[in-house]
């Protein structure tokens, strides 16, 4: 009886550390915050995509807390809207602004399903995804120059879980495009239903502190960001066969936008109501 507790302990002890780890493992892997480094081993990413959503709460906290400062020191609108723009790739040190590039290059090429693969993998960069990102960074920034509201602001701010939430749930549901590559690692590796689980209840909990903040921001915020997980689930079955970690990256980033132009928009009818 002792060794039978004394192993249920073990494996308890070792199920919680299996938590810790795979948190630290989100934070490695998907933000340039310092945490505490070790060697990865499959146990270990069994939950990370549960903890992926945090750093994206991360980047909310951190854009909400700047545009605070903006409105008790008087920072002009321009330098607002460029820091906002600026936090998340700080943050995550342009790890999903990277896949976006890729993807537009794939998109854009017009070539065989295998051939955009390959470009998918490529490293070079060609005209198409510098284009279509000085254009995401051009909306995105003028979204974020026309929310003055507060309500609004805390929205798209917690869009931002919400986004990596949907890119969870994308990452352990949707076929993938390649049998290889850093999304296929964690996604194999997954506890497919906890993690699913989780990532539902995160973003239900997610979705209802937005609508009862406002809830006819909260519910378009919330549609902007399912029409993007339609449209990124339709076109990269169509165009890829799947999704790779890539075209994930594209997604938070495509994602972001959306609610942030939601957002906007709303604060623009708010205003004139």
């Amino acid at each position: 009886m002792p060794e039978e507790e004394g192993g249920l302990e073990v494996r308890g002890r070792n199920g919680r550390m299996g938590i810790v780890k795979s948190f630290l493992i989100a934070f490695s892997m998907y933000s340039r915050i310092p945490v505490p480094q070790f060697q990865w081993e499959e146990r270990d990413m069994r939950y990370t995509f549960c903890f992926f959503p945090w750093v994206g709460a991360v980047v909310g906290v951190c854009v909400y807390g700047w545009n605070c400062v903006c409105d008790r020191y008087g920072i002009g609108m321009v330098c607002r809207a460029a820091v906002d723009g600026a936090l998340p790739l700080m943050i995550t040190g342009g790890f999903h602004v990277d896949g976006f590039m890729d993807t537009m290059d794939a998109f854009h090429s017009y070539q065989s399903r295998e051939r955009k693969l390959e470009i998918l993998k490529d490293s070079h960069i060609g005209a198409f995804a510098v284009i279509m990102l000085a254009l995401y960074g051009l909306l995105y920034m003028g979204a974020f120059s026309e929310i003055g509201d507060k309500r609004v602001l805390k929205i798209v701010c917690a869009g931002f879980f919400l986004a990596r939430c949907l890119s969870g749930i994308g990452a352990v549901s949707f076929p993938l495009a390649k049998g290889d590559g850093m999304l296929f690692l964690f996604a194999d590796r997954a506890h497919r239903r906890i993690v699913k689980g989780a990532l539902y209840v995160q973003s239900a909990g997610c979705v209802l502190g937005m609508v009862l903040v406002s809830f006819g921001t909260g519910a378009a915020v919330t549609a902007a960001a399912l029409a993007a997980f339609w449209w990124y689930y339709r076109r990269c079955r169509r165009e890829f066969g799947g999704i790779t970690g890539d075209t994930a990256g594209y997604f938070v980033v495509l994602c972001e936008l959306c609610m942030a132009v939601s957002g906007a928009a709303a604060d623009v009818m708010f205003r004139w109501m």
